[in-house]
C-alpha cells in the first residue's frame, strides 16, 4: 500500500462534510482528503448508489472516496436532519452536489448554515452556474454534448465524449480549487463564503482555446480528427506487426533528429521540407510516404529509437494496462486501495493517486474507502451524543 507521508499534510486539522454522490462532489472530498482534511461522507441509510454501479460505473466509489470517513444518515428522518445540522455546523467545509434547493429542505444550505458558523465554507457543485440554464438537469456527457466537446472530440457528423468523466471530475477540482482559495480569505477576513463550480462552465472553459481560436483567425475551429494540424509530423502511425505509435516532430530541430535517427537523409536534404510551415503545406503527401516507410519498424522499435533521440512519442495503452506501468509502479503513483462492495469486497486494487507531489512525496493512501456507516458511532459521539442516543437513533433508523 501507498503509505501517506510522515509529515503533517497540508490541511491536516481541517474538517469537511460532504454530501455527494456519483463523481464531481466526491472528487472535491477526495482531493481535501488527500491533502490531509478530515473528510467526512454523509451517505443515505442505504449507501451511496455508486457502491451498486455496473459496467463503467464499477470503480467510481472506490475511486473518489479514499481517506474519507462514512456515517449514514437518514436526511427525511426529522432526528436525522438534526444530527446532521449538527455535523455541518462542526466543518470547516461543507461540499454538496445536489439539485438546487435540495439541502435547503433539510436546512443545510449554506444561508441556514452560515447563521450558525460565519466562518463555514460552503462547495455547491452543480449542472450550470446561476443563469437561465441553472433549472436543467446535467450529466457530463449533457454539458459535452452543448459545450462543444463532443463536436471537438468526435469526426465531423459524429459527435463522441470523451473517454473518462472529465467534467465531473474537473468540476470537483474546481471546487477544491475554490475551497483552498476561500480558506486562504478566511484566514484574513475571518469569515467563511459560498463557493460554486459547474459543470456546463467547466466545459467551457476547455473550449476556451477553440473560441479564441476562432476570435483571432476568423476560421471555426474544426474536429479534432479533422483539424488543421499545426505540425507535419503528429500522428498515429499503424507499423509492423499490426502495431500502433503515435509520433511527432514539433519543429525544425527535432525534424532533423527524426530524420537522422531513422536513417531518412533524403528527407532531410530535401529543401521542400526544410521549414515546418512548409512540411505542414504537403502533410497529405509526407505522412503517406513516412507510413511506407515506418510500417517496417515495430512499435517497440520505434519507442526506443524515439526515446534515445528525445522525441516525442507514445505507445496506444489502455486503461487495465497502466495498472502494470513501470514508470508508475516505481513512482509510487498507484496505491492498494480496499474494494468494499460487490462481489470483490475484501479485496484489493490498483487506484491512481493525485497526479502531485507536495515536499517530494505522493499523496497516499491513510484511510481506506469506508464501508457504509463505518464511523457513525464514533462520529456521533464526537458530537455529544451518548451511547443510549446512539443506539436511540440507531432505531429509529434514523442513522446506520
Amino acid at each position: 500500500m501507498n503509505s501517506a507521508p510522515s509529515k503533517p499534510l497540508p490541511l491536516t486539522g481541517l474538517r469537511v462534510v460532504e454530501f455527494t454522490h456519483m463523481v464531481m462532489g466526491p472528487t472535491c472530498g477526495m482531493v481535501l482528503a488527500d491533502m490531509g482534511a478530515e473528510v467526512i461522507k454523509v451517505e443515505p441509510i442505504d449507501g451511496d448508489r455508486t457502491r451498486h454501479l455496473l459496467g463503467a460505473g464499477a470503480g467510481f466509489f472506490p475511486m473518489f472516496n479514499r481517506n474519507k470517513k462514512s456515517i449514514a444518515i437518514d436526511l427525511h428522518h426529522p432526528a436525522g436532519a438534526e444530527v446532521a445540522r449538527k455535523l455541518a455546523a462542526s466543518a470547516d467545509v461543507v461540499a454538496e452536489n445536489f439539485k438546487p434547493g435540495t439541502m435547503g429542505k433539510y436546512g443545510l444550505d449554506y444561508a441556514s448554515l452560515s447563521r450558525v458558523n460565519e466562518r463555514l465554507i460552503y462547495v455547491s457543485h452543480k449542472g450550470f452556474l446561476p443563469g437561465p440554464y441553472e433549472h436543467r438537469t446535467a450529466l457530463d456527457e449533457v454539458v459535452q454534448m452543448m459545450g462543444g466537446l463532443a463536436y471537438m472530440t468526435g469526426r465531423p457528423g459524429d459527435p463522441l465524449r470523451a473517454g473518462t468523466s472529465v467534467n465531473d471530475i474537473m468540476g470537483g477540482m474546481f471546487g477544491a480549487i475554490g475551497a483552498l482559495g476561500a480558506l486562504i480569505q478566511r484566514g484574513i477576513t475571518g469569515r467563511g463564503q459560498e463557493v460554486q463550480s459547474a459543470l456546463f462552465e467547466n466545459n467551457v472553459f476547455l473550449m476556451g482555446q477553440h473560441m479564441l481560436q476562432y476570435a483571432v483567425t476568423g476560421k471555426p475551429a474544426a474536429p479534432l480528427p479533422a483539424r488543421e494540424n499545426p505540425w507535419a509530423v503528429y500522428d498515429v502511425f499503424s507499423v509492423k506487426d499490426g502495431g500502433q505509435i503515435f509520433l511527432a516532430a514539433v519543429s525544425d530541430a527535432q525534424w532533423a533528429v527524426f530524420c537522422d535517427a531513422l536513417g531518412f537523409a533524403d528527407l532531410k536534404a530535401d529543401p521542400a521540407l526544410a521549414t515546418n510551415n512548409q512540411r505542414v503545406q504537403v502533410r497529405p503527401k509526407l505522412l503517406a510516404d513516412l507510413r511506407g516507410r515506418l510500417a517496417h519498424f515495430t512499435a517497440a522499435q520505434l519507442a526506443a529509437i524515439f526515446e534515445k533521440a528525445g522525441l516525442p512519442f507514445a505507445p496506444i495503452v489502455k486503461p487495465e494496462e497502466l495498472l502494470d506501468d513501470p514508470h508508475l509502479r516505481a513512482t509510487g503513483g498507484l496505491a492498494d486501495v480496499r474494494l468494499v462492495d460487490g462481489a470483490r469486497a475484501g479485496q484489493t486494487a490498483k487506484a491512481a493517486l493525485l497526479p502531485i507531489t507536495m515536499d517530494g512525496g505522493r499523496l497516499g493512501l491513510r484511510l481506506q474507502p469506508p464501508t457504509l456507516g463505518e464511523h457513525t458511532a464514533g462520529l456521533l459521539a464526537g458530537l455529544g451524543y451518548d451511547a443510549q442516543a446512539i443506539e436511540a437513533l440507531q432505531a429509529q433508523a434514523a442513522v446506520a
